[in-house]
């Protein structure tokens, strides 16, 4: 799909999902935080739309993000066709951290972003292994549903996350997975070694839908962090 292509289907979700709610540009603008010249540039498909502002206008429109970038384009004007994306549509995510702090902060950022892909917490290195693994306390668990995306925390108890990530890497049935390292600063010397380790991406923390969404051209996903269907140029 084509970048004009693109934005004109964005710009359609977002009218027919403000035809929904029965609101004037200027409404949907002062409740996205937006001007109004923008909002008209988005749904005439004349603006490229950041990440952020994508984030805002879901709100503002009190659907979620995957929903907006999932418009059905042969829905009648004003009336858009909200449907519920199945579970082999999203992608699964495996968080990998210790920090209470931390797994709250990230959950509670997806969440108010809307964000519904299933995402599991395991709290230390042992654990990730046993869950990807199905070995342990989670030898039950079904093999070959593995996620599709790591946030891998580096500084994890029992088994650090540069070892995990080289064990993920060298096993076959988990090489494929995308591995995105977390880090407290982007000059962390580990970022080396992940990277070398064969980690896709990295980001520095707290992980919230802006940087998340920041990586994922690197993994070959969605920005609404569904799995690919079609190639769309930039």
């Amino acid at each position: 799909m084509r970048n004009h292509d693109v934005k004109k289907s964005f710009g359609a979700s977002v009218r027919g999902w403000r035809g929904r709610l029965d609101i004037s540009q200027e409404e949907l603008a002062e409740r996205a935080g937006l001007h109004r010249t923008y909002i008209s540039d988005v749904e005439r498909g004349a603006r490229n739309v950041s990440l952020e502002s994508i984030e805002k206008l879901a709100r503002a429109l009190e659907i979620s993000v995957a929903a907006l970038l999932s418009y059905n384009r042969e829905s009648q004007p004003g009336k858009p066709e909200e449907r519920f994306l199945s579970p082999d549509e999203l992608v699964d995510i495996l968080f990998v951290e210790d920090s209470t702090d931390d797994v709250e902060l990230t959950l509670q950022a997806l969440q108010r972003a809307k964000i519904t892909n299933r995402i599991s917490v395991v709290r230390d290195g042992a654990a990730a292994l046993n869950f990807l693994f199905c070995t342990g306390e989670y030898a039950e668990r079904q093999p070959g549903k593995n996620p599709q995306i790591i946030l891998l925390d580096l500084g994890l108890p029992k088994i650090d996350g540069l070892e995990v990530l080289r064990r993920i890497k060298a096993d076959p049935r988990t090489s494929s997975i995308s591995v995105v390292v977390l880090t407290a600063s982007s000059r962390d010397r580990d970022i080396v070694t992940s990277k070398r380790l064969g980690a896709e991406a990295y980001i520095v923390k707290p992980v919230n839908f802006h940087n998340l969404s920041e990586v994922t051209p690197q993994l070959r996903l969605n920005w609404a962090l569904l799995r690919p269907t079609t190639t769309v140029n930039p």
